[in-house]
């Protein structure tokens, strides 16, 4: 029974500190855009049918990810 005193307390200062966390990630923005980088992952730069804007969008947002050919 004494160890629900310490329980408490802690699952409370637990629960608060994942509220703090969770309030913290949605200011910084990371909640803005959910399905932006799965739909980012589909489109295909050289797409005709892609607006111009968007195609120098993703180059310019496009990071290079070292392949085993590249040294």
């Amino acid at each position: 029974m004494e160890v629900i005193y310490s329980l408490i307390p802690g699952m409370l200062f637990m629960g608060l500190g994942m509220v703090v966390l969770l309030i913290w990630a949605i200011r910084r923005g990371q909640y803005d855009d959910l399905e932006g980088d799965g739909n980012r992952l589909l489109m295909d730069d050289d797409d005709p049918l892609l607006p111009a804007d968007m195609r120098k969008r993703n180059k310019k947002d496009a990071r290079h990810w070292p392949d085993a050919e590249d040294d």
